[in-house]
């Protein structure tokens, strides 16, 4: 499943990953995946920002900020049953967040 495109705020160190997997194992929707020893970003408009890999990450190497973006815009409405918003003060012209 695809979210809503370019909102998504994962950020991959590449110079602290280790190329453990574990991102890959905890991760939902498939985000990641390894090349040359190191985790690299498949597709990041998959991300629902559950934090679940920056949460089991011991070398630090990502960051989400869990619930803004994508996640948050759908069930906000889901919620208010309008347009997805995660009521940023950037949003887009598409209801998404800048």
């Amino acid at each position: 499943m695809r979210y809503l495109s370019g909102v998504a705020s994962l950020n991959l160190s590449m110079d602290r990953c280790t190329g453990c997997g574990t991102c890959i194992e905890v991760c939902p929707h498939g985000v990641f995946r390894l090349e040359g020893k190191k985790a690299v970003v498949v597709d990041k408009d998959l991300c629902m920002e559950c934090g679940a890999c920056m949460n089991n990450c011991a070398f630090g190497a990502l960051n989400v900020d869990k619930g803004v973006g994508c996640a948050a815009a759908i069930i906000n409405s889901i919620i208010s049953g309008g347009e997805p918003t995660c009521g940023c003060s950037g949003e887009s012209k598409t209801g998404g967040c800048c």
